[in-house]
């Protein structure tokens, strides 16, 4: 057990009884284990879920839901349950890429700022501190403008605009463990500052990452799907959840099927992702958990995070 989580975590006494914990931990698992599955089928095999090409149309226009078509069909006849599953896959792509962008870059500009003289750590956070208090959104937008429509300007967007939350999170836990005895253990046999990091400090900031990133992929897909929406991501007729929310917001009041399925898929996306992140959340130092669920709302909402 590494020194970060060997000291006793003082935790406040619960009410809920064995019992309980144990249905929680076991409703945690399965949250995560659904996640996973939602995940790998909507991006690895969206074939073996439906047998209907998303840009196949049909005679029946604007159909409801059926045997036939379960979630209805579009203006032009396409099947939206087969729209559904394959603009999946852009939504994903973009934000598990985007993620994974920001959460390497955030973690170096995190390392870097946390190990560097003061002076420095102040220059550098100010810049952090100045995308923190824009929304996410409008910094995607910024981006995009620049680098261009599609999935890998999306991919771009998200990764630069939640970097921000990672390196706050990351240099924040490097400020505290600096100090900590296995590093300076580690710095008094010779270790230099960058193999200190990497060998002790990076192992003990993972469980913080994986939260943060946990959580940070439903806020990127809504991120991509609103992009989309806005006409900044995939276009038609190619299928994605928020290009064809854009489609189906003209028959809203009398085709409810064309948005209401694209976006009941999102909410699922987001709100697995939350509960897996709620879930990994009780698993770390709980002060650990709130700085890390407060940097992200924050950000996201173009708020600066409070310090714990």
């Amino acid at each position: 057990m590494s020194a970060f989580t060997a000291r006793p975590l003082v935790r406040p006494a619960s009410r809920s009884g064995p019992g309980i914990g144990r249905a929680r931990t076991v409703a945690g698992r399965i949250v995560i284990g659904a996640l996973i599955l939602f995940i790998f089928a909507l991006l690895a095999a969206p074939a073996l879920l439906t047998h209907t090409s998303p840009t196949a149309s049909d005679t029946a226009v604007l159909a409801p839901p059926s045997g036939a078509h379960w979630f209805g069909t579009d203006q032009l006849g396409r099947d939206v349950y087969s729209r559904t599953v394959y603009g999946a896959q852009p939504v994903l792509l973009a934000s598990l890429l985007g993620v994974l962008l920001a959460t390497v870059g955030g973690v170096a500009f995190g390392l870097l700022a946390g190990t560097a003289p003061r002076w420095l750590n102040a220059v550098l956070m100010r810049v952090i501190d100045v995308f923190l208090a824009l929304p996410v959104l409008l910094i995607a937008l910024i981006l995009i403008s620049t680098v261009g429509s599609g999935v890998p300007s999306i991919v771009i967007a998200i990764g630069i605009a939640f970097m921000p939350a990672f390196a706050r999170i990351v240099e924040t836990s490097v400020r505290r463990l600096r100090s900590a005895e296995f590093v300076l253990a580690a710095r008094l046999f010779g270790s230099s500052g960058w193999r200190t990091a990497l060998r002790h400090l990076v192992p003990n900031l993972l469980t913080e990452v994986v939260v943060l990133a946990s959580s940070a992929i439903g806020w990127a897909a809504l991120t991509a799907t609103t992009l989309s929406f806005l006409g900044l991501g995939v276009q038609l007729p190619q299928p994605d959840w928020g290009s064809d929310l854009a489609a189906g917001a003209t028959y809203l009041a009398t085709s409810w099927w064309l948005s209401g399925f694209p976006g009941l898929a999102i909410t699922v996306l987001i709100l697995l992702t939350n509960f897996a992140g709620d879930f990994l959340l009780s698993a770390p130092d709980p002060r650990s958990g709130i700085r890390v669920r407060q940097t992200l709302s924050s950000f996201t909402l173009g708020r600066r995070p409070r310090k714990v």
